[in-house]
This record gives C-alpha cells, structure tokens and sequence, in this order.
C-alpha cells in the first residue's frame, strides 16, 4: 500500500545524519531534534502550539484529558471511523456517542452531529477521514451554539487545507480547540516508529497538553495535574524534520495518483471515486472506492490474486463492534455508515507510485468487469 524505503532514499543522507547526531550527542528523549521540530511543525501549520507525544492515539488521550470533562459526560464521534477515535474516550470513562457519516464524503455529518446533542454533550471529535476535512466551520458553528469542545482527529489529513466560505484557508488540526496527528510510518507525514502531536492556538490549554504528556509537570518533580508519559523521541524527530520539508510535494505525488484513477474509474457504472468536497483539499491518505453492485468481496479477492495491496478500512461500524456494546445505545443501523462498510475498498496510493503501476492496478480491474474501461 505504502512504499516507505523508496521514500527514505531519496532523503537518506539528511535522515542518516541527523541520526547520527542524535546517536553521538544521546539526546535521545525531548532533545533540541524534538523542539526544532515542533517549530517547524507549529511554522508549516500556522499553529501557535505543538506538543509532541508517542503516537496518535496519545494525541486524542491527552486532548480529552486537558477538556477537564467528568465520567458520564458524551463525547460525539463519527460510527465509520478507527477504533482509536472512541477507543480513548471510553478508556476516560466517558461515554463515545456513535453517530453517521455523509455518504459522499466518509465523515461525520454535520445533521447527525445536531441530532445527537444532549444535556450531557460536552465534546465533537470530526475525524478527516482519508484524507479530506470534515465540513468544520459548520462542525464549529455547532460547538459554538452549544458550548461544545471540538477535538479535530488528523491521523489521516495531515497537510490538508479547509476552505471557509469567505475564502480563507486552514490547515486541518488547526481549526478546532484542539487538533490531534499521528505520525505512524504510513501515514502522509510519517516517521520510523511511533509519533504523534497535538496542536491548539490555545495558550492554557497548550500549558496544561505540555504537562499532561509529561506526568502532569511543567517543573520537574513538582506535579500540578494527574497525567501520563507520552514523549517523542529524537530519531523520530530527526525523520520528520527531513519528510516535513516535502510534505506539499509528498501530497501532490498522491493527488496525481488519485487523479489517474478517476480518469479510469469515473467510467465505471459499479465504482465510485472519491468524492472532492469543494470547501477542502484532498492528500489521498488512502485512495477509496465504492463498489455499489454488492461485489466488493469478489473484487478484493481478485485483487488478491493478483498480488495488489488493498485494505477495507474500515469493515465494522463502530457501534457494532464487541468493545463498544455497553456504548451502542440501541443503535442498530446507521444507513451510510452500513452501506459504506459493505462497498468501500482503498486502492495502493503513495508518493512513489509510478504511471505503470497505477495502469497494473487499472487494468487487473478493466481485465475483471470487461466493458467499462475505456481502450
């Protein structure tokens, strides 16, 4: 799906040797690697603060944790989505409240989010999902009303701009009180291991992030706030700051990708592209297809065959997931998320990707369901 060595050479000298700084001054953990790279990351964004931690899913426990939100309290999320979005508000105690998505573009819908509010609503967590920007000012618009918290899941959307009505741009992550990335190596800003970040304009609440990630100090041996250790490390650093410099670059290499398959694809009466939405860029973290003749399984298993990377992402709803019983509230069925866990499969889509390997991928589909590719 993702071809991170050939990435890697051709950065490898800059990557080999801010790691072997890092080995010869064993500035190994929140090293001057770290902090320059949370500059450049706060720069790249427009961010005023980022604070890095051990992985994403970190990010999205930290983010929660400085909301000061009480056991009980309803946190709402979409129910077509990553485990580890709901996964972390119910580690807290509090209570992830599952609802759709559009079906056009994968993420939470903004009617679904009004419909759900109640007196114990306290946060919305809209998650980019692959790689395009929840619809956020009317997300926002809707915190604003009811006083809630937003905390913005960018695993998938690092580098994507939203679009507001009047013209202006936002990165994604930033346009919520608090925004959360991870940096897993397939990720389209990832590192060599584990990595993530928080971002927020938000000086307290940068304060208390900062102290939350670290054992709820700021002065060390003097801890104002219960909180955990969650810490990136200077290796990961020393990728990032390399990768980060080619992270537009990086973003258009999948666009053009993507825009190969449409132009393929778009003939083809049982698959649907990627919508775009016109109010945000998309950086193809995964490049996903609907198949909507009930032959998505039969397709899979031709790509199989054919040696061709393909994943579901994502093949249960949340809310039918074991885990999460206790939290379904009698949910039963959510018709776009039911029907996008039955038709979508993401396609291989990376900075590295050739012409002939895209047109492999195209043709192994055109040789299945002969007639709708164009000769």
């Amino acid at each position: 799906m993702v071809d991170v060595r050939s990435q890697y050479l051709k950065i490898k000298d800059e990557i080999d040797s801010g790691i072997r700084e890092v080995l010869e001054t064993t500035a190994f953990i929140n090293g001057p690697k770290v902090k320059k790279f949370e500059e450049e990351f706060e720069q790249y964004l427009g961010v005023k603060h980022v604070i890095p931690c051990a992985n994403g899913t970190d990010a999205l426990q930290i983010a929660l944790m400085a909301l000061g939100l009480k056991p009980g309290d309803e946190v709402i999320v979409p129910a077509f989505t990553y485990v580890a979005t709901a996964e972390v508000i119910a580690l807290l105690g509090l209570t992830p409240v599952m609802v759709d998505v559009d079906y056009d573009t994968f993420n939470v819908s903004s009617e679904a989010i009004r419909k759900a509010i109640s007196p114990k609503t306290k946060a919305i967590v809209p998650v980019h999902l692959y790689g395009q920007s929840a619809d956020m000012e009317t997300i926002m618009e809707i915190a604003n009303e009811h006083g809630l918290f937003v905390v913005e899941d960018n695993a998938q959307a690092i580098g994507a701009d939203y679009i507001f009505k009047n013209g202006t741009r936002a990165k994604t992550g930033t346009i919520g009180h608090i925004g959360c990335t991870s940096f897993y190596p397939s990720k389209n800003l990832g590192c060599y291991g584990d990595g993530g970040a928080i971002m927020t304009q938000d000086d307290h609440l940068a304060d208390l992030l900062h102290k939350i990630a670290n054992h709820g100090q700021s002065v060390r041996y003097y801890h104002d706030v219960v909180g955990c250790n969650s810490r990136l490390d200077s290796i990961q650093a020393v990728v990032l700051s390399a990768k980060l410099k080619h992270l537009d670059e990086y973003c258009r290499a999948r666009v053009r990708v993507a825009d190969r398959y449409d132009d393929a694809f778009s003939k083809a009466d049982w698959l649907k592209v990627p919508y775009r939405a016109p109010y945000s860029t998309h950086v193809f973290h995964q490049y996903t297809l609907r198949v909507i003749e009930g032959s998505r399984d039969a397709l899979k298993k031709k790509l199989d065959e054919a040696g061709i990377p393909n994943m579901i992402y994502y093949p249960v709803p949340l809310y039918k997931q074991k885990a999460f019983e206790p939290f379904a509230g009698g949910i039963d069925y959510l018709e776009n998320t039911e029907k996008l866990c039955k038709e979508v499969i993401s396609l291989p889509i990376h900075t590295e990707m050739s012409d002939e390997q895209v047109d492999w991928v195209v043709g192994v589909l055109g040789g299945w369901r002969v007639g709708w590719l164009a000769s």
